[in-house]
C-alpha cells in the first residue's frame, strides 16, 4: 500500500514513518508540503497517488493559535479539508489526528453524577482557538469524505520533539523545585503508540472518529512527578492551580477521551500512561537504572 504522511518532520509524524515502513511510505515535511496550501496539496496528493494519506501536520501550540486564530485555521481546519478534497479525487482514505481540546468544561457526568471520558458522541464544544480549529477541521473532513478516520488523543509526547516530558525534564536539571498544575487531568500518550493506534484504524475499514489515548488518566501533577521519578531525579514538584498561570489560552481541566466505543469495535486498548512513559525515557536515554535510586516522592502537574 501506498501511503502519505503529513507533518513528517513533527515527532507523530516520524513514528508514523517507522510504523509504516513496511509500506511504500513517503513522509512530507512542513517544508515539502504545507497543507495549507490548497493548490500544492491538490497537485502532489494527484502526483502521488497513494492509497492512505496519514495527516500529522498541525499547528499545536496552543496559546500562539489563540493569537493568531486565521493561521491556525488555515493549518487545523482548512488542511484537513485540502488533503479530504484531493483523497475525493483519487479514492484514496484519509486519517487526520484531532485533539482533546474540541471539548470544554465542565467534564461530562455519568448517570450516578460522576465525571467520565468524553466520548466520540459527546458534542465538541471547543474552550480555546486551537480547540476551535481542530473541530472545524473534523466537520470540513466528514462533509467532505466518506473514506475518513479522525482519531483525537490528548497529552502527545514522543522522542523526537519538544513536549511536556522533555519540558519537565530540561526545567529539573534547572531548578531546585518545579510548579506544575494540580487541577487538569488527561491520559499521557506516547506518540509510538499513538502511531501503532493509527496504523490500525488507518486499515481496519471503519471510517468515523475515535478517541486513542492511553490507558488511564492522571494530573498533570501527578505526571510531572512520575516522570521525575522514573528518571531518577531529585527535584521537589509542587502543585499550583490553573488560575494562577498566566495563559493567553484557557485550557480544558477535564482532558480524558473515553476509549469505549474503540474497545468494543475490537481495536486494541493502548498500553497503560506509566508503562508508555518508561519506554518513552528508555528511548530518550533518561530512564534511571534500576540501581539507580528514585527520587523521593514530591508534591506535583498540566498541559
Amino acid at each position: 500500500m501506498k501511503v502519505v504522511v503529513t507533518g513528517a518532520g513533527g515527532q507523530l509524524g516520524r513514528d508514523l514513518l517507522d510504523t509504516f515502513a513496511d509500506h511504500q511510505v513517503v513522509g512530507l515535511s512542513r517544508k515539502e508540503l504545507d497543507v495549507s496550501d490548497e493548490a500544492a496539496v491538490a497537485a502532489t496528493v494527484a502526483t502521488l497517488g497513494p492509497e492512505l494519506v496519514v495527516n500529522a501536520a498541525a499547528w499545536t501550540d496552543v496559546d500562539a493559535c489563540e493569537g493568531d486564530p486565521v493561521r491556525a485555521h488555515q493549518v487545523n481546519a482548512l488542511g484537513p479539508w485540502w488533503l479530504a478534497r484531493a483523497c475525493q479525487g483519487i479514492g484514496a482514505t484519509l486519517v487526520t489526528v484531532s485533539t482533546e481540546h474540541v471539548f470544554d468544561d465542565p467534564g461530562p457526568r455519568d448517570g450516578d453524577g460522576a465525571l467520565r471520558g468524553w466520548t466520540e458522541f459527546d458534542p465538541p464544544r471547543p474552550a480555546n482557538s486551537y480547540g476551535r480549529s481542530k473541530a472545524a477541521g473534523e466537520q470540513l473532513v466528514r462533509q467532505t469524505l466518506p473514506a475518513h478516520h479522525i482519531v483525537r488523543t490528548s497529552w502527545v509526547a514522543g522522542a523526537r520533539g519538544r513536549n511536556f516530558v522533555t519540558a519537565i525534564l530540561d526545567a529539573a536539571r534547572r531548578r531546585d523545585h518545579l510548579e506544575v498544575v494540580e487541577d487538569e487531568f488527561g491520559a499521557p500518550t506516547v506518540t509510538r503508540d499513538l502511531a501503532t493506534a493509527i496504523r490500525e484504524v488507518a486499515v481496519s475499514g471503519r471510517f468515523g472518529t475515535w478517541h486513542r489515548t492511553a490507558t488511564g488518566w492522571i494530573s498533570r501533577l501527578e505526571q510531572a512527578r512520575a516522570i521525575i521519578e522514573l528518571a531518577g531525579l531529585d527535584v521537589e514538584v509542587r502543585p499550583i492551580r490553573a488560575a494562577e498561570l498566566s495563559r493567553p489560552a484557557r485550557r480544558p481541566s477535564w482532558s480524558v477521551l473515553d476509549a469505549t466505543h474503540a474497545t468494543a469495535a475490537g481495536l486494541t486498548p493502548l498500553p497503560d500512561w506509566r508503562d508508555g512513559l518508561s519506554r518513552l525515557l528508555e528511548e530518550l536515554g533518561e530512564r534511571a537504572s534500576p540501581s539507580k535510586p528514585a527520587s523521593p516522592e514530591a508534591p506535583g502537574t498540566s498541559r
